[in-house]
């Protein structure tokens, strides 16, 4: 018997099934460093949960050729610190590349340097070694991201010279991420240092306790975070949300015919910020005159917008950074003020 179209009766053919969608590759980060990011480095087991549950990035995998050392908290603790390595000789002997190809990192995560600081190593010779480095990593991934920090202080029974020797380094630090940072690959500069206090959160003056772990912790976590993040949609959709921030000013000292100022921007959105603008108008007819930390641009009426200078730029939601100042001015001797004003650009 045939159909009224003229086709074989019969039971309908199953429908096609479809091919389940593969959930997506996870993110994978490299902790990188020396003893102060693996032995135990139990500042990762803090940024592991804390990215996993507060902030629900579940999708990544911390990777490196060395195993877990403890820590007494469940995570996932492959790492790349070397207990008692020097960048620069991590950088000479060409000890990287393999690391990368055996874990294929998207994100470094790299605080190192404290045992070439130790070693009386120059900061030139740990930034070229820096260089080194960060060509490893986008020769392994041309999209790398990474994360440096400014170094804990240091504090060594056996080297008073230490604790300088971190600073000077770590003044050169921002300067060379702006240079080495593209749009393609990022280069982030983390502040471990202030508000780190050798008395109170290491057990030696070099090696963080549970209170230095938790400080460590906190000060990656929102520019991990910020790094993990996407904003849905296309830029100007209307499902993507609404990007606020904020710029407060402060005074920090103040002389005849000028002060120095700071400015701290704080992302008020609910979603991460690649960039910001700060519209500066200082009261009593100053005039900003320097700018560090951001990129000043002066105008004919006083009033000053200063720009992220790139590694600052990227914040995840409440996250913060601030820039200096300084300005000059005819006025008397009231307070410094001035209003500020902040628009933050949207992450890509």
């Amino acid at each position: 018997m045939l159909s009224p179209l003229g086709l074989p009766s019969g039971p309908a053919a199953p429908a096609p099934r479809l091919a389940p969608t593969a959930p997506p590759d996870p993110v994978r980060i490299m902790p990188l460093g020396d003893s102060i990011t693996g032995s135990p480095g139990c500042w990762r087991a803090l940024l592991w949960n804390r990215l996993q549950g507060a902030a629900g990035h579940t999708g990544i995998d911390f990777v490196g050729t060395l195993p877990p050392q403890g820590c007494g908290t469940a995570h996932d603790g492959d790492n790349e610190g070397h207990g008692g390595e020097l960048v620069t000789n991590v950088a000479s002997q060409g000890l990287l590349p393999a690391r990368l190809a055996a874990t294929r990192p998207d994100i470094v995560v790299m605080h190192f340097g404290t045992n070439d600081v130790w070693s009386n190593i120059a900061p030139d010779r740990i930034l070229a070694a820096y260089d080194t480095l960060l060509a490893q990593m986008r020769q392994s991934n041309p999209d790398m991201r990474v994360l440096v920090a400014q170094l804990i202080p240091m504090n060594p029974a056996t080297c008073a010279a230490c604790g300088r020797r971190v600073v000077d380094l770590n003044a050169r630090i921002p300067a060379w991420a702006a240079g080495a940072s593209t749009d393609r690959s990022p280069v982030v500069v983390v502040d471990q240092w202030t508000g780190f206090d050798t008395a109170t959160d290491t057990y030696d003056g070099v090696h963080p306790g549970a209170s230095g772990d938790e400080k460590i912790a906190a000060r990656w976590f929102p520019a991990l975070a910020a790094q993990l993040e996407n904003t849905p949609g296309d830029p100007g959709d209307p499902g993507d949300p609404t990007l606020t921030c904020t710029a407060s000013f402060r005074s920090v000292s103040v002389w005849q015919g000028g002060y120095q100022a700071e400015v701290t921007v704080r992302n008020t959105s609910a979603a991460p910020v690649r960039g910001w603008t700060v519209t500066l108008r200082p009261a009593d007819g100053a005039r900003v005159t320097q700018v560090w930390n951001g990129a000043l641009k002066p105008a004919a009426d006083g009033t000053a917008t200063v720009a992220d200078a790139g590694w600052n730029g990227a914040l995840a939601p409440d996250a913060s950074t601030a820039f200096g100042l300084i300005a000059a001015t005819t006025a008397g001797p009231a307070a410094p003020a001035a209003t500020a004003d902040c628009a933050a650009t949207p992450a890509s």
